[in-house]
C-alpha cells in the first residue's frame, strides 16, 4: 500500500489541511493518507488536556473520505510527540520498504533541522512540502519536494480566535465542547 503520512498539531483541524490531503492523494497517487494528531507537540505550547478534543476533531473532519485514516499512535503515547519514534513505528506498522512520505508546511520544514534526531529523520522520510507563507531555505540532505498547490491562507490560530471552523462537524464540536473561549 502506498500511503502518506499527514502529522500535525491539527489545534484545531481546517479545510487548508483536507485541502493539501486531498491534493495529495490525487496527485501523487496515494492509496491512503494517515492523519497523526501530536498528543503534545515538542514546538509548541499547547494544553495537553486538548489533546483528546483535537483528535475527535480529526477523526470528524475526515470520516467522508474513505482513504484518509487517524493513528492515535502518538495520542497514546502520553507524551512529547517527535516524529521520529512516530516514523520508525509506522514504518514497521505497515512494513514500509524505502522512504516514508511525509507532508508537512513550509513553516513547519522550515525548523526541520531543530526536531529531534532529525539526523536520523531525514534518512526515513521523503517530505512533501506545501507553501505555508514561509519561504524555506535549502535543506541539505533532506529528501523533499515543493507540492504545486497554491498557498491556502487559512489558519489554526484564527480559527480558535473566531471560534469559528470552516468544517461544519469541527465547528459543532468546537461549540458543543465550549473550547477555545
Amino acid at each position: 500500500m502506498i500511503i502518506c503520512i499527514f502529522p500535525g498539531t491539527f489545534n484545531p483541524i481546517h479545510e487548508a489541511h483536507l485541502r493539501m490531503a486531498e491534493f495529495a492523494l490525487n496527485y501523487y497517487k496515494f492509496e491512503k493518507i494517515i492523519f497523526i494528531p501530536a498528543y503534545i507537540p515538542p514546538h509548541k505550547e499547547i494544553n495537553s488536556n486538548l489533546a483528546r478534543h483535537r483528535f475527535n476533531m480529526v477523526k470528524l473532519a475526515i470520516e467522508k473520505n474513505p482513504k484518509f485514516l487517524i493513528s492515535d499512535i502518538e495520542y497514546r503515547s502520553d507524551k512529547k510527540s517527535y516524529s521520529l519514534i512516530t516514523v520508525k513505528e509506522i514504518i514497521k506498522q505497515y512494513n514500509i520498504k524505502g522512504k516514508l512520505n511525509f507532508l508537512i508546511g513550509t513553516d513547519a520544514f522550515d525548523k526541520i533541522e531543530s526536531w529531534y534526531k532529525a539526523d536520523e529523520l531525514k534518512d526515513l522520510v521523503h517530505f512533501i512540502v506545501f507553501p505555508r507563507g514561509v519561504e524555506i531555505s535549502e535543506k541539505d540532505g533532506f529528501d523533499y519536494e515543493m507540492a504545486p498547490l497554491n498557498f491556502l491562507d487559512i489558519s489554526s490560530t484564527n480559527i480558535r480566535k473566531d471560534h469559528n471552523s470552516n468544517i461544519e462537524q469541527v465547528k459543532d464540536y468546537i461549540e458543543k465542547n465550549d473550547l477555545y473561549i
